[in-house]
């Protein structure tokens, strides 16, 4: 998997400015991080969710498990 280097990154921070303009890039990059906090932010609900989903399989397992014993 190829790596971004910080020579890269200054690539795309230049040619950025030249094809936004130096008044338009910092409202760009607001954007852009809002959009990131957004993703991050459903990324992070449905990590929840599946978490949940499997603490409550293991609770219905060991209730089905303790029946078993009985």
């Amino acid at each position: 998997m190829p790596t971004i280097g910080w020579f890269e990154i200054l690539i795309v921070v230049t040619i950025a400015i030249i094809v936004l303009g130096p008044k338009d890039f910092p409202i760009m990059l607001k954007k852009i991080g809002s959009w990131i906090g957004t993703a991050k932010k459903y990324i992070n609900n449905i990590q929840n969710e599946v978490s949940n989903i499997d603490i409550e399989d293991n609770q219905i397992k060991k209730k089905e498990d303790k029946k078993d014993e009985s």
